[in-house]
């Protein structure tokens, strides 16, 4: 098991891969609260914690380094991706088109593995919640 400030090290040493926001990246130890993740360790395990407002609503548990990275990096990639979009937004399109897919260049970046999970996860939603450009064209001229 790696140590806090092993931790810190590895997640900041990806985080610079793809450029990621440093107030995006995960606490450690403690929580900032306000929904922003941290990450703790005991003996056994890794934790992603997040909490809002004092209630945790999220717990990750692992043993695996490999599956709390990815945790990590599929949020802040995800955070990234609809920032990126919504810099590059195709008033025509559903917005996850750009966001999916530049969620997936970026943790392509740091794991072809990350990635091809993700990839899964995408189709998984879309196949629940289709891509939808008519919704979209129609909220921008106003007939929602």
């Amino acid at each position: 098991m790696l140590t806090l400030p092993e931790i810190r090290t590895e997640v900041e040493r990806l985080a610079a891969v793809i450029s990621a926001p440093a107030d995006m990246l995960p606490t450690y130890g403690f929580s900032r609260d306000m929904a922003y993740p941290h990450v703790d360790v005991d003996a056994r395990h890794y934790y992603y914690i997040v909490v809002e407002r004092g209630e945790e609503l999220e717990r990750f548990r692992t043993r695996e380094l490999d599956e709390l990275l990815e945790k990590i990096f599929a949020n802040i990639t995800s955070w990234m991706s609809f920032e990126y979009e919504r810099e590059h937004r195709d008033h025509e399109k559903d917005c996850r088109r750009i966001a999916f897919a530049h969620q997936i260049e970026l943790l392509a970046r740091l794991s072809a593995r990350w990635a091809a999970r993700k990839c899964a996860d995408h189709l998984d939603i879309l196949r629940q919640h289709p891509f939808d450009d008519t919704a979209t064209q129609a909220l921008r001229a106003g007939q929602v």
